[in-house]
């Protein structure tokens, strides 16, 4: 016996629309619509932003850096790939689990209300379910771990959870989107090692330092929706003084990997390139503080990837270099 969406005076109708599961359809029905229509290809490879992939960049690299660090600049090329699988699967992961939970907020946004689900062009089940088969991903790259990273990487699942609902409650919720990134640094650092010892908690403070900054930079394009419809950031709480606040997160966050790269012996090379970030960083701020539209904010975000690829560069030159 067919669905009875697809009976209607002896005829079969279109599947229905995403938004109209819950208001038309039975439990039953909505799980077999579920599972007889087409898989969405497109539209799941749009809401994980798959061609768009600075955020997993900006996951991955303070996790290169740790591996380099803890390693002598010596990181096993299976570590390196699997730390590289889980920053896209869990960013993916994490993607999905913000539209899911920002829906509502979404559609009430210019830049956000074309996506997926937002515009109902994706079912919200189908997105659900992806998010499961994600996260079921990561757990299995997670077993590939020594057990005290293993243990650690529960706490990165928890962080993930969390952030969606942070800009609800939190004025700041760029600081726990840099706590949930940076925990790449301990696992990191954790597997080499197995152990914690006060060079990885200070890379650690400085990848949540850096989120910070350029999820502020990158929370720009959206402040005036944002006030309007009370959600809370940073870009909205410093107001036009965010570059400002911009400029001392990425101020201390060079600071304590300076700390680091002296605590491991790296000498002028380290201190060079270090150097040269600053300066590329001060002028970012300086951007900011003359005013930048939303696409110029878009961009100065992306250009963050840059400055993580030449930090990469200078701690491995300084422990391979001493």
């Amino acid at each position: 016996m067919k669905p009875r969406w697809e009976r209607h005076g002896g005829t079969t109708r279109p599947y229905p629309k995403a938004h109209e599961i819950s208001t038309r359809l039975t439990p039953f029905d909505a799980v077999q619509y579920v599972h007889r229509m087409p898989v969405p290809w497109a539209r799941l490879a749009e809401l994980i932003r798959l061609r768009s992939q600075w955020g997993t960049l900006l996951l991955l690299l303070p996790t290169w850096w740790a591996l380099v660090v803890a390693s002598q600049g010596r990181p096993s090329l299976r570590l390196l790939a699997v730390f590289t699988a889980g920053a896209f699967v869990m960013r993916s992961a994490g993607v999905i689990l913000n539209d899911l939970a920002d829906q509502s907020f979404d559609r009430q946004v210019e830049r956000t209300r074309q996506r997926p689900l937002a515009a109902g062009t994706l079912d919200v089940r189908q997105a659900a379910v992806a998010c499961v088969l994600l996260l079921a991903f990561a757990a299995g790259i997670l077993l590939m771990l020594p057990p005290f990273a293993r243990w650690l990487g529960s706490v990165a699942f928890l962080l993930a959870a969390a952030y969606p609902f942070a800009k609800r409650v939190f004025a700041l919720p760029q600081a726990v989107l840099g706590a949930a990134f940076g925990w790449g640094v301990i696992m990191a650092w954790a597997a080499v090692q197995e152990r914690l010892p006060a060079s990885a908690w200070l890379l650690y403070g400085a990848t949540v330092c850096w989120a910070i900054g350029y999820d502020t930079v990158y929370a720009i394009q959206d402040r005036k929706d944002d006030a309007r419809i009370g959600v809370q950031s940073a870009a909205v709480l410093f107001g036009d003084r965010a570059w400002a606040a911009v400029a001392v997160v990425y101020g201390v966050m060079l600071s304590l990997i300076a700390v680091v790269a002296r605590e491991a012996g790296m000498g002028v090379w380290t201190a060079l390139l270090l150097g040269g970030v600053a300066v590329v960083q001060a002028a970012e701020v300086d951007r900011i503080r003359r005013g930048i539209s939303g696409a110029d904010a878009f961009r100065a975000f992306q250009r963050q990837a840059w400055v993580g690829a030449a930090i990469l560069i200078a701690l491995w030159l300084g422990v391979r270099v001493q």
